[in-house]
């Protein structure tokens, strides 16, 4: 029987099929597509997301494919100076959403993945010792799979969500919304410029390699998703709100679409979990929609693993829940927001918007806080019952004494305690990798980069060890 069957070849998927593979679960991952998407709408990689591919060795290759931009122009002068952000990657990386599935691809078969294309998900049935999936191939041939649990990834229309008739609270936030990939001859210089006035909104992203992805809307033509896009359109709607068309040519893709705000009460039903978009959309405002998706994954794969391989229970799998589910609800809030003042169309209100826009991020308090939440670094988890800050907190990357840095040591898969030299640390059978310091207060690095404890002793770290599954209920540490 396979031990994780994931539904849907995104991002999130392959990043979770990979850190399942990683750990020696058995990981069938089906995707309904036969072959892969060469043109995709996202292409932001924030530095939380960075970091977690450090985590797995996968930062250069896709650092090498992508265009760093560490300036985001909103709202006419007003600008996110993302330089000070305290990470390696103090920028937002442009890279379409196919060259990051590409890497992580190719990383999941290499572990040992299975992965079947032109298979989708039809129906679901689970009892107390797996999940029973119904599929169905593009020949109409119908299989079933049978697994000790089943993820998710599938999007915004997940069969998966479906088939446990979970409810997908929300509604559209806006619509007709256009994307095309364009060159220019004229483009501006420098960072990710949006802009929006009462004639619509006008989005451009440079990918670094002479294409640019441009993201408009005019509000007097709401048409629906299927109806074509024509080059003349786009033009037109760069010249009213910016003043310019940028010189546009020789569109390799445009569509129109549609974005909602959604997201599913529970992230758990059973031994189904739901992940990325199948669990949560929203607009495409701040661009953390994949980003998002992703680090689900990494919160998820670790514990899965673990009660995979017998060391975890009911009470870590609900910590997935417990912890994304209000990170989900703060982004639909994030984007939400900025999506919000990017559509006010009265001449006052932009006003008003703009001039407390660029006011406000002059103040660097304001521009930190906003870079950190963009970013995904100010994201914190509760932390368990009776333990305090840092634990729930994303752990920064430290250089131990013998010249690692805490995010190649989390390439292990493992926990990693970061403590001085000495410390008594517990003998758990190669589940705890040691990153020696020369002083500071030891901490354990839960392999998604989260702080799971803290403190100036050995007290607690056996019961930390105990709560996030490194040892197994009632398995001494020595």
């Amino acid at each position: 029987m396979i031990d994780v069957l994931v539904a849907g070849a995104g991002p999130t998927g392959l990043l979770l099929a990979g850190d399942l593979a990683a750990q020696g679960v058995r990981v069938t991952l089906v995707e309904r597509r036969a072959e892969e998407s060469n043109l995709t709408r996202a292409f932001a990689v924030h530095a939380r997301t960075m970091e977690q591919l450090d985590a797995r060795g996968l930062a250069d290759e896709v650092l090498a494919g992508g265009n760093s931009v560490d300036r985001l122009g909103v709202f006419g002068r007003a600008t996110v100076d993302l330089r000070s952000l305290p990470t390696r990657f103090p920028f937002v990386l442009v890279t379409p959403q196919y060259a990051v599935e590409r890497v992580l691809e190719d990383r999941a078969a290499r572990l040992g993945a299975t992965i079947l294309r032109g298979v989708r998900v039809r129906d679901l049935a689970q009892d107390a010792d797996g999940v029973t999936v119904d599929c169905e191939g593009l020949d109409g041939e119908a299989s079933r799979l049978r697994a000790s649990y089943l993820v998710g990834t599938d999007g915004h229309h997940s069969a998966v969500r479906d088939a446990l008739g979970l409810d997908f609270p929300g509604a559209s936030v806006v619509r007709s919304v256009i994307l095309a990939d364009v060159r220019m001859s004229d483009p501006p210089a420098g960072l990710l410029n949006f802009n929006a006035n009462g004639e619509g909104f006008f989005f451009v992203v440079p990918f670094g390699d002479g294409w640019f992805r441009v993201i408009t809307r005019d509000p007097d033509r709401e048409l629906p998703d299927d109806a074509p896009v024509d080059l003349a359109e786009i033009r037109g709607l760069a010249e009213r709100v910016v003043g310019t068309d940028f010189g546009m040519t020789d569109p390799r893709w445009m569509s129109r679409f549609h974005s909602d705000e959604r997201q599913v009460p529970r992230y758990r039903v059973g031994r189904v979990l739901l992940a990325g978009d199948a669990a949560h959309v929203h607009s495409p405002a701040g661009g953390m929609g994949m980003n998002t998706g992703l680090q689900d994954a990494a919160n998820l794969g670790w514990k899965l693993a673990t009660v995979v391989a017998g060391r975890g229970g009911d009470r870590l799998l609900d910590s997935y829940h417990d912890e994304r589910h209000p990170v989900g609800r703060m982004v639909l809030r994030t984007s939400g927001g900025l999506i919000r003042a990017a559509l006010l169309r009265r001449g006052p209100a932009r006003a008003l918007r703009d001039a407390a826009a660029t006011t406000a991020l002059r103040l660097p308090p304001v521009t930190r806080r906003l870079g950190l939440r963009i970013s995904g670094l100010g994201i914190a988890y509760d932390p368990p019952p009776g333990s305090h800050r840092p634990v729930g907190t994303r752990a920064p990357d430290v250089t131990g004494t013998d010249g690692l840095r805490l995010y190649e040591a989390l390439r292990s898969g493992r926990h990693v305690l970061v403590a001085p030299k000495g410390f008594p640390a517990p003998t758990v059978d190669g589940r705890l990798q040691l990153l020696p310091l020369h002083a500071g207060t030891p901490r354990l690095v839960r392999p998604d980069g989260y702080v799971g404890w803290a403190g100036d002793g050995v007290d607690g770290l056996t019961a930390a060890l105990e709560y996030w599954g490194v040892l197994g209920p009632g398995q001494p540490g020595a």
